[in-house]
Parts: structure tokens; sequence; C-alpha cells
């Protein structure tokens, strides 16, 4: 009850506040001498203003927003410390491990509706000419479903076993600043609610890249969905702050740079990529906003502005954004790996030295997105080296990995084989991002479906397959309970075919020449296509066994050890789900997370005094 009145509250206030900014805006606009109503303008600050009411009515207000008036706030923590059951799920909570589930059940409900648009998208490209849905509305279902998937592989890592993950791991109670934390998570429904009203606006006519001087020109939708990108920008950029300072400032005792876990290593470098990128590509929505809503002409070459400035802004983020989503999943990865092959992880101080290498290369290499733009000539070599140049720290990652795998004493449970294909999956999409990197074949390939099928390739096949091994080996650690492992791995042997069969046989069609984005191809495509779409629903397919292994081991699964993984890392060495604290005494790091097998290796934690009813040691042993 008391978890719809707060989820009502923050829909009434924020009707109330949309509606106050319409008569703002509209009172403004008359004081100024224009006529009161503009639907975009006065939409766009309404929509402020609505967003605004909503964390006050969600739950802001009580626990942070009347401190800022020197009154009496809640106790942040009261909604944890209840344990009110499902119902804390739907509070504004302070409590990492509840935010973790928000974002994760969140972003898995968005991962099922975007792929069930990406089956319109093949049902309609399954023979060439005009079937199933108009243009327009093909247009609208492929942009809603790329910006929904690049939200999905942005944050439900990130936000979701991210947020649950790293303070158990580091051996902190909780995330550094928790109440930014809860804000970073109910600044997305708005986001979602934004999105798939789009549609009813008009439609996107733009795709999720919204190019200028279309993005400028068309119908109102767009402004609305600039809102809500503009608004899940600043939820990446307070989430990646957050995560910043908690893994500088609140490790355990004995939790060096060097003992920290590949997972946690790959959160902080995402973490700065958010903080330092995210920044770009707002600014270019905010300039097409005031393009359409304030008759700006920041890319109307009559009026002295240059439409490929647009590009140069939104790729200098949404390059670094390709490492936004896929740095998590080889964290993931070799977290996995490291465990389930028993032995120390192989180059451990070379990998962590690769995400940091990233971090550096990744700012300079956004125009091998522009080469077949109009760039000056001169820029195309420094670009292409560059782009060379970030596959060497990748491939240290990569050397780490099957450096581990090698005579490892490898435990194939659902979590490994979805790690392993991680690094196979990842591999093919590098090998094809080598023609793309270079300029010669990528003034052919451009824009073709050898770009959808690599990017796929790197993005889907890593990171969303990373995303499933994180989901099965913390399942016990978030919900206490087992799944079902002959369904879970009928899941990835289902979803790893399909996806290889999908996204293989689409680079034919892409060398041929067939352009992305377009409703219709030429008729001699009908047969690559036909097969790349009965594929592709052969893939979507395979969600229907996680969907169901998901929700019914969650509801009726047997329950989980604390450990049943026998690992070293910290959160494994607490109860399964944890208590609100994490850890019922402080943990001390004594040893490092990858010692299996090593003589006389230290224990990975203790506890002082030890926790009753747990060894004194901890840390899984050396097994």
């Amino acid at each position: 009850m008391y978890a719809a009145t707060t989820i009502g509250g923050g829909l009434g206030t924020g009707l109330l506040s949309f509606y106050l900014g319409l008569g703002v805006a509209a009172l403004l606009r008359s004081l100024f001498g224009f006529d009161a109503w503009d639907r975009d303008f006065n939409a766009s600050i309404g929509y402020i203003f609505g967003l605004i009411g909503w964390l006050m009515g969600v739950g802001m207000w009580g626990t942070w927003g009347r401190e800022w008036f020197g009154a009496k706030i809640k106790d942040p923590h009261a909604n944890s410390r209840k344990e009110l059951g499902w119902q804390r799920y739907f509070m504004f909570n302070v409590d990492h491990k509840v935010i973790g589930v928000q974002y994760l059940v969140t972003f898995l409900v968005v991962f099922i509706l975007a792929g069930a648009m990406a089956m319109v998208i093949r049902l309609e490209l399954m023979d060439s000419g005009r079937d199933f849905v108009s243009n327009k509305t093909y247009n609208t279902v492929l942009g809603m479903h790329g910006i929904m998937m690049v939200a999905v592989a942005v944050a439900a890592v990130v936000g979701g076993l991210g947020n649950y993950a790293v303070p158990l791991m580091i051996g902190a109670d909780d995330m550094a600043f928790p109440r930014m934390n809860a804000l970073s998570y109910w600044l997305v429904p708005p986001v979602a609610v934004t999105l798939l009203l789009s549609p009813f606006l008009g439609g996107l006519e733009t795709g999720w890249t919204a190019y200028p001087p279309l993005s400028v020109l068309t119908q109102s939708a767009q402004t609305f969905w600039n809102l809500a990108i503009i608004t899940f920008g600043l939820s990446s950029i307070l989430g990646g702050l957050n995560f910043v300072v908690t893994v500088m400032f609140m490790r355990a005792p004995g939790m060096t740079w060097g003992r920290l876990p590949m997972f946690v290593w790959s959160m902080f470098v995402t973490a700065w990529l958010a903080l330092l990128y995210t920044q770009g590509f707002a600014v270019a929505l905010i300039m097409v906003t005031l393009d359409r809503i304030a008759g700006m002409g920041f890319f109307d070459a009559a009026r002295g502005g240059d439409p490929l400035l647009y590009q140069h802004v939104f790729w200098f983020y949404s390059h670094p954004a390709v490492y936004i989503m896929i740095l998590p999943g080889f964290g993931i990865a070799l977290e996995v790996i490291g465990h389930f092959s028993r032995k120390p992880l192989f180059a451990y101080r070379y990998a962590v030295g690769a995400f940091l290498g990233i971090l550096g290369l990744s700012g300079v290499v956004w125009a091998h997105h522009m080469f077949t733009a109009g760039i000056p000539n001169y820029l195309h070599g420094p670009f292409l080296v560059a782009t060379e140049l970030i596959s060497i720290p990748t491939g240290l990652i990569f050397l780490s990995a099957l450096g581990t795998i090698w005579m490892g004493k490898l435990w194939l449970r659902t979590p490994m084989l979805f790690a392993l294909a991680v690094i196979f999956n990842f591999a093919c999409g590098g090998v094809t991002g080598i023609f793309l990197a270079d300029v010669p074949t990528d003034i052919h390939l451009q824009d073709t479906y050898f770009v959808v099928a690599h990017f796929h390739y790197t993005i889907v096949g890593g990171e969303i397959f990373g995303l499933f091994a994180g989901i099965y080996y913390w399942f016990p650690k978030i919900t206490g309970r087992m799944y079902n492992e002959k369904l879970a791995k009928l899941h990835f042997w289902w979803m790893f075919i399909g996806f290889n069969v999908t996204f293989f046989i689409m680079h034919w069609p892409g060398i041929e020449g067939m352009n992305r984005r377009i409703a219709d191809y030429p008729q001699s495509l009908e047969t690559a296509n036909l097969i790349v779409s009965l594929s592709a629903f052969m893939l979507g397919a395979s969600f229907l066994v996680f969907i169901y292994n998901f929700v019914n081991s969650w509801v009726r699964g047997p329950a989980a050890e604390a450990n049943p993984w026998g690992a070293r890392t910290l959160e494994w060495q607490t109860s399964s789900p944890p208590p609100v604290e994490n850890f019922l005494q402080p943990p001390v790091i004594a040893g490092h997370p990858y010692d299996y097998g090593v003589p006389g290796a230290a224990p990975h934690v203790t506890f002082y005094p030890p926790a009753v009813g747990s060894p004194a040691g901890g840390g899984g042993g050396g097994q």
C-alpha cells in the first residue's frame, strides 16, 4: 500500500508540475510578445517542471528536499530497515542492493520490449517491398529499438549488477552517495514513459542518432525524445560520479588497488568514461532542442551553422559509449573465468592496464564514424591509426582470458558458458571492426548491414552475453535461490546459436551494399534476409526460456548457499541475500581474489571479530 502511495504521489505531483510548467511557459511567451502556445517550447518547460515534481513526489522531497530548507527529513534508510519485502523496490530506497534490483528488472523489461521491436523489423525485412508496416512506422520502430537497446547496454550492467555487486566486492556498506544513487534510478521511469509516448506524437524519423537537419525539422516527438535522452544522460553522469568516489574512498582495509576484482576495475573505468563523455551527447541534443524551440542555428548552414558539428559532438560521446557498454561485459567475463577456471587470473596487471589504456584512447577515435561524412582527408590517417591502436589494450584482455583458461580446471556452469561466449563473440566483432576502421573498406561498407552485424557482435555478443553471465553468476546472491541449471544451459545454447546464425549471415547483404535503416532492399537479397529473419525469431524465442527460469527460480527455486561457487571474492563471504549493512563484521582484506591453488596463499578476507557461524579466515580457500 505504501509503495502504491509513493508511486501515485510521484505521478500526481509530476502531472500537476507538468501542467504548471505549461502555464509558466505560456505566461512567459505572452509577456515577451509571442503567441502563448508553442507545443515544443511549452512542452519542454512542462517536462522540466514535471520531472522535478515526479522526483519530489516519489520520495526525494521527504528524504532529501526538506533538508535544503532546514526542515527535518525522514531517515533515508528507513525503508531498508523496515524489511518491507517486495514493496521496497517501488520506493525511493537508498540501499544499493535494492537500487541494483530496480535497475536490473527495469532494463530487463526494456530489453524484452526492444527485442519485440526487433522482431517487427525482421518481419518487415523477410522479403523485399513493403508488406507489414509503413515506412514511417518502420522508422519509428527502428529508432525506438535502437535507443532502447543502447539504454539497456549502458545501464543494465552498470546500474543493475554494478550497483548491487561493487560495494559488496570492495567491503563497503553502501555507495558513497546513497541518495544520489536513488535519484539516478528514479530519473529513469520518466525517460521510459517519454520514449514510449513518442510514437503517439508523430513518431521518430531520425533513428537513434538524431542527425540534423532532419531532427530539427521533424515532428514534436523529436523534442520529447531529446528531453528523455538528456535526462538519461544526467542519470548516467550521477551514477558515474558515485562509482568513482565509492571505489576510490570506500574500500575495506587491505583492499589495495592491486587486489581489486576485475569487475570492480571495469566498473571504475566505465564510471570515468560516463563522467567524462556523457556531456557530449547531452550538449548535442540540447543544441538540437534549442534549434527547435528557440530558433537557434547551430546546424543551419544558411545561418552560419554546420551540420557536421553535431556529428563531431555526438560521436565524441557515442564512441566512448561503446566502451561504457563493453567494458563491464569484459569485467564480468574475466571475473567469471577467473573463478570458474580455478587458477590465478593470468596477466592481472596487464588486464588492468588494458582497461586504463582503453580509457585513455577512447576519446581520440570518434571520427572513424565520419570517414564518409565529408571530414578533411588529412584527418583520415590519424583516426585510422588511433582506432587500430585501441585494439592493443583490447587484445591484452583477450590474452588474460585465454591465459586463464589454459590448463585451468574449467567448471562449465552457465555463467562460465556465457563468459566464454563473450570472448568468442567479441573476437568476431573485433575482426570485422578492422575493416570499418580502415578508410578504403569503410567507404564501401559504411551505412550497410555489415555495420549492423559488426555492432551487434560487439555489443550484444560482448556486453549482453556478459550481462547474462553476470545475472546467472550473481542470481544466488541477489535472490537467495538457485536457478534451474538445465533450463539455463538451454537458454545459453539456444541464444548462442541463434545469435551467431543471425548476425554472421547478416554480413553478406552488407557486403552486397544493403543499406541499414531502410525498409526495402533489392530482390536479389531476399534469400539472405529470409534466413536472417528466421534465425532472429529463433534468437528472440530463446529469451522466453530465460524469463520463465528467472521468474520461477526467484519465486520457488531451491535455497542457495552463501557461496555456491566457492569463490574468493568478498561478496560471497556474506549471506545470500546480504543483510542491509552487507557484512555483520567489518572485513579486512588479506590476500588476492584470484589466488586459487597458490601454495601458502592467504585467505582473501578475514573478519574482526569473526562473524558468528563463519570461519575466521573466510575467502573460499584456495580451491
